[in-house]
């Protein structure tokens, strides 16, 4: 009678975790294969920062700092919306316009019709989100190419614009907590608390996957890198909130003006709210999905006229903010509030962020990267005395310089197989 040996099996296997070195030999690669990601942007701001610090010394003062953030804030955060549009390979060529329709209904109803302040920021949201589901609707179930439906939205709201400001009139917007959005300022205490608690929550997120992957045999990325993170973010928003919280007023006598301004911790906010819907809900699966590949996404059982409508709901939301921060800023809105250059600059932040105009790559991440790269080419050409001209030629080189850098890795990345 023979006997037959019973091997126990014991726990999975645990996938060993790769080493520093072999890790940023594997981004090294993935760079090579054309997954670039947003270092073009980064690459941009650090040249461009240090090339205005260097011909004017005033750039890197805690004044101009602090409204590098303002400055560029409607922008940013219209391009956080269009993200989501461009990741399915569509255009909104209305958002700027959408955001001034949605400021000047704000002004009318805080101003003109004497309501409170919430009230107005609830109809010029409402608005927002009305606005993109009528162009979602238009191009998921018409069928119109987003191109036309945002382009006749571009004339139609620049119309709309006009009539609800009387044919040319401005209201001023008074109320102080919308004025308090883009030009007041946290005290330097509370400052310090909410960086404590962005690189807290940060901390606990990556520990947490970090752990998670590992009790699940994944792969994981070396724990000196995590905590490599983890510090970095740590030593940049400290490093931001000391200078923010240096007296920027010129007579402190008079009023002292220090403290970060209230609208980054709303872009902050915004930015964590967007990543966490398109990198960890299945939505922003589905979204990524149907930006890669729409037949594919649908066979799969994706519902892509839903998704699509939700893109422009999204941007047109998106857009309503940035307009209540654009009133916010100007103390009042006009004829050309969202107009001018709002849009071109909004499309460029997304793309010169790392946003693929072909859809299926982008993060929100990459608008506030982008919006930016925009603020410091406006603010340091100004400081500079260079004519809007040369501002505009500039941006527009930089944003050709995005897509070409987008178009050549997307080539790269189909050539070596890594896409």
């Amino acid at each position: 009678m023979t006997t037959t040996a019973v091997k126990k099996e014991g726990p999975a296997a645990v996938a060993p975790a790769p080493t520093v070195g072999s890790h940023f030999n594997n981004y090294w690669r993935r760079v090579r294969g054309g997954d670039i990601g947003a270092l073009p942007a980064v690459f941009m701001l650090f040249a461009l920062a240090v090339g205005f610090s260097i011909a004017r010394p005033t750039f890197f003062t805690a004044g101009n700092f602090a409204n590098l953030f303002t400055q560029g804030a409607a922008v940013t955060l219209i391009a956080m919306g269009l993200v989501f549009v461009l990741l399915l390979g569509e255009i909104d060529l209305s958002a700027g316009f959408a955001s001034g329709v949605c400021a000047a209904i704000l002004a009318n109803v805080v101003t003109e019709l004497g309501y409170p302040w919430y009230v107005a920021v609830l109809a010029a949201v409402l608005t927002g989100l009305v606005i993109g589901t009528g162009l979602g609707l238009l191009v998921a179930k018409v069928g119109i190419p987003s191109f036309v439906v945002t382009l006749a939205g571009f004339l139609a709201f620049q119309g709309i614009v006009l009539m609800l400001m009387k044919e040319g009139s401005n209201i001023s917007v008074r109320d102080d907590v919308l004025l308090a959005i883009a030009n007041r300022n946290l005290s330097p205490a509370l400052g310090w608390a909410l960086a404590g608690v962005a690189v807290a929550g940060y901390a606990a997120a990556q520990l947490l996957r970090h752990r998670n992957r590992a009790a699940r045999g994944l792969l994981t990325d070396p724990f000196a890198v995590v905590i490599a993170r983890i510090v970095g973010l740590a030593v940049i928003l400290g490093l931001a909130v000391y200078v923010l919280n240096l007296e920027r007023s010129r007579n402190v006598l008079v009023v002292s003006l220090k403290g970060v301004p209230i609208v980054v911790p709303i872009i902050a906010l915004l930015l964590v709210i967007w990543t966490f819907v398109l990198q960890r809900t299945s939505y922003g699966r589905h979204v990524y999905a149907v930006g890669g590949n729409a037949e594919a996404a649908r066979r799969a059982g994706i519902n892509v006229d839903r998704i699509r409508i939700s893109v422009f709901v999204i941007c047109s939301t998106m857009a309503a903010i940035g307009g209540i921060v654009a009133a916010s800023r100007a103390n009042s809105v006009d004829p050309n509030t969202g107009g001018s250059n709002v849009l071109l600059y909004a499309v460029g932040a997304a793309v010169i962020g790392g946003t693929s105009l072909f859809g299926g790559k982008g993060r929100v991440l990459d608008a506030v990267l982008g919006g930016a790269v925009v603020a410091v080419i406006d603010n340091g050409m100004g400081l500079m005395g260079y004519s809007s001209g040369v501002k505009y030629v500039v941006t527009g080189v930089v944003l050709l310089a995005a897509a070409t850098i987008d178009a050549l890795s997307r080539r790269r990345a189909a050539a070596t197989g890594t896409r």
